[in-house]
């Protein structure tokens, strides 16, 4: 049995989406049970759901905002149900917690109270994004950390290689580079530094390195993995959220035309559906904080219960996996290579534009 802990009260919605989520997620998953993280007075609303045997209410008196201080969140809201339900993973009740809440909060408590893996500086946030070959691309960092070293970056493939490795069962993923071209020439001196750590590794064979890759290369599916900063992995992400959403508003004003649109609507409509599901996030919901002593999922702040659902499959899928254990061995076995022997040199023989 894979037992998650839910802070039910975190995001826009908060139980309203969560507890429905954790409903369906409990009848696809026999084998799963959930600590529901909260107030019981609220939760207790949800009779159908807390009253279930594979679950139990863990009481926390305290909601973190999600405009909320991260100050705040650690400091001040010690009863938080995003805090109480992360140190249930602390404490080994659950093997995996998955919050709607405020993500700088989430970031700073898992750190405080899990603390991060030997060999990992500092953890990313990934999820995936739709592919035009009818799968996803994992991205990572998509925003925790906008400042970022090669050495962070090659962390970032080690160990979104360990999740995708987890999740899908294939041992060696693809993995590139995010970089304003394709050639090893292109880029700051960070990227090119990280593309040695990474053509190093593809020698050592540690790491699946297609090479560098372009922002449409996320959405072509050229890769399985695709490493960036924060900054730049955050505007990705929102910006296919927003295209999510012009789609499915799209499809919507067709429909709702003059007697000609309306009547070639109706004969795309299959096709239309078919690929606004593909682009809808809702279904990739759930993004994995990599680089903690356990496993931590990030919802969606305004994710329904069909979102947060998929959360609560992911992390369960994470932990049913071993993907802590993955991204430890890895780690361990990549650490060699970030001693940076010939890095400088290396980079010297690269010409520049």
């Amino acid at each position: 049995m894979i037992t998650v802990a839910v802070d039910c009260m975190g995001g826009d919605v908060g139980p309203a989406a969560t507890l429905p989520a954790c409903a369906a997620f409990l009848n696809s998953h026999p084998q799963a049970k959930l600590l529901l993280v909260g107030r019981p007075d609220v939760l207790g609303a949800y009779s159908e759901v807390v009253n279930n045997v594979r679950c139990r209410v863990v009481p926390a008196t305290e909601v973190v905002a999600m405009d909320d201080p991260v100050e705040v969140a650690m400091r001040k809201k010690k009863d938080s149900s995003m805090r109480v339900a992360i140190q249930q993973v602390k404490d080994g009740a659950a093997q995996a917690v998955v919050s709607a809440g405020n993500t700088g909060a989430l970031m700073a408590i898992g750190r405080y109270l899990l603390k991060t893996l030997d060999g990992i500086d500092r953890p990313a946030i990934a999820s995936q994004m739709p592919n035009a070959l009818g799968g996803s691309t994992t991205v990572l960092d998509l925003g925790a950390n906008v400042d970022c070293s090669a050495e962070h970056l090659f962390q970032f493939a080690v160990m979104g290689s360990a999740l995708v490795a987890a999740l899908t069962g294939r041992e060696e993923p693809t993995v590139g580079l995010l970089n304003v071209g394709e050639e090893v020439i292109k880029g700051s001196e960070v990227i090119k530094k990280a593309g040695i750590l990474l053509r190093n590794a593809a020698n050592t064979g540690d790491l699946n390195f297609f090479g560098n890759v372009e922002g449409n290369d996320i959405f072509k599916g050229t890769v399985e993995i695709v490493v960036c900063d924060g900054f730049v992995g955050n505007v990705a992400l929102k910006a296919s959220e927003g295209l999510a959403t012009m789609i499915g508003n799209f499809i919507k004003v067709e429909f709702s035309r003059t007697i000609f649109t309306k009547i070639g609507a109706i004969f795309a409509y299959p096709v239309l559906s078919a690929f606004k599901r593909r682009m809808d996030y809702r279904r990739y919901n759930g993004a994995a904080l990599l680089g903690l002593r356990g496993l931590v999922f990030k919802s969606h702040g305004s994710a329904d219960a069909f979102a947060f659902e998929q959360a609560l499959c992911r992390a369960y899928d994470a932990a049913h996996n071993g993907l802590l254990d993955k991204v430890r061995q890895r780690i361990a076995h990549a650490a060699p290579l970030l001693a940076g022997e010939g890095l400088s040199s290396e980079l010297k023989s690269i010409p520049t534009l």
